[in-house]
């Protein structure tokens, strides 16, 4: 099997502390040797073995590729309107989920692949490699199989979130709306999914509500998320920590016992922060900072969506998460790479050491905290995904 190695790397994110000192794992003037799909070695320049084939990095840092672990990508329409009304401080009757359920009722199948496909070219342009991504725009039987078929021809991770609101028809029922959920909606989205979500929150699903949802999920093989105390401190994150849920996402308004909950699972359940969603919104940032120190494990990820955090960049939310979230720059690049990747019960992904997987990002600079000190600048130069470059010069 071919070899290439990658010398003269300024910094190394490895994110394997055995391989040097804190989280990243950090080496200098390092190199990394990919055969094949995989990572097969790691250390110092002055120590890299013979390759078929050579790189010289220029100095530059080398990070694991960004795993973003939460987006909404099967969509239609705009809702511009709305997020200038927002921001202008004008009112706005015409907004909101139900929207973009409308718009995308009315799309075709191959309006909605070509818009996942944009979606995806432009993160992996700005270095991530991973990407989760959800239905919930549909919120009919055959609408929300077809997300998820469209979702998951072009990725692994893919989340069943039929119980993303109750839609207008069953407005005045919504139980009847949780038995489609968990039934014959169900039956043809477990198929094409990998996991199950449910937006636990005032005005969506309650407690009992998510927690049946979720469990029927479960008994058909799905793994668990959930949205949680995005807009108000509600059962949400509980709920995720008492069923082994992988992640509970938003966690802005979060109380000590949530907290403490989350500290508690030990990782099992990773605290999933979304700061485009409070940019975007003007809402009040997670403490990132207060989970952190009790202990919990953090992730970041984009919640790339029409309506409340329109974007794709993982640059752009590690820088959001330094300044207005308590983190520092080594701990928001952690999130946005291993953090992302437990957050999907990925061991493959988010590290860069022996035995995993050749996703790579080589930035124009010499350390990962350029990521924070210089927001908004392209510091993506070369992005490798499975051990062949696939932005960059040869890309």
């Amino acid at each position: 099997m071919p070899s290439h190695a990658i010398t003269n790397i300024g910094t190394l994110v490895t994110n394997d502390p055995s391989l040097g000192p804190g989280p990243l794992g950090p080496i200098q003037d390092a190199a990394l040797v990919v055969e094949g799909e995989r990572v097969a070695w790691v250390g110092t320049s002055s120590r890299a073995p013979a390759t078929d084939s050579h790189r010289d990095a220029g100095g530059r840092a080398v990070i694991p590729g960004f795993v973003d672990s939460h987006s909404h990508l099967l969509y239609a329409g705009d809702r511009t309107e709305e997020f200038n009304a927002r921001m202008s401080g004008l009112p706005y009757t015409a907004g909101g989920i139900r929207t973009t359920v409308a718009a995308t009722r009315r799309a075709t199948d191959a309006e909605l692949t070509a818009r996942l496909a944009r979606h995806l070219r432009e993160m992996l342009r700005q270095g991530t490699t991973t990407v989760e991504t959800k239905s919930g725009y549909g919120l009919t039987v055959s609408l929300e199989s077809r997300a998820l078929r469209i979702a998951s021809a072009a990725l692994e991770e893919v989340t069943y979130l039929g119980a993303h609101v109750v839609p207008p028809e069953f407005a005045d029922a919504p139980e009847d709306y949780v038995a489609l959920v968990t039934g014959p909606m169900l039956d043809a989205c477990a198929p094409h999914a990998r996991w199950i979500d449910v937006f636990c929150e005032r005005g969506a699903f309650d407690a009992d509500q998510a927690r049946a949802i979720l469990l029927a999920g479960r008994e058909r093989g799905l793994r668990l998320r959930v949205h949680a105390n995005q807009l108000t401190a509600g059962p949400g994150v509980r709920l995720a920590v008492e069923l082994g849920a992988s992640s509970a996402d938003h966690c802005t308004h979060l109380t000590d016992s949530d907290i403490d909950a989350l500290a508690a699972s030990r990782g099992r359940t990773v605290a999933t922060l979304l700061p485009g969603c409070e940019f975007s919104t003007r809402a009040p940032y997670p403490d990132a900072r207060r989970l952190l120190d009790a202990g919990a494990l953090v992730a970041l990820a984009t919640d790339c969506n029409p309506g409340s955090s329109y974007t794709s960049s993982m640059p752009f939310c590690v820088a959001v998460a330094v300044r207005e979230m308590g983190m520092t720059p080594d701990e928001a690049v952690w999130s946005a790479t291993a953090g992302g990747a437990a957050a999907l019960d990925r061991t493959d992904v988010g590290r860069l050491a022996p035995g995993s997987r050749a996703d790579l990002v080589l930035l124009d600079a010499p350390s990962p905290v350029h990521l924070a000190y210089r927001p908004g600048v392209p510091l993506v130069a070369e992005v490798w995904r499975a051990g062949r470059r696939v932005v960059g010069p040869a890309g």
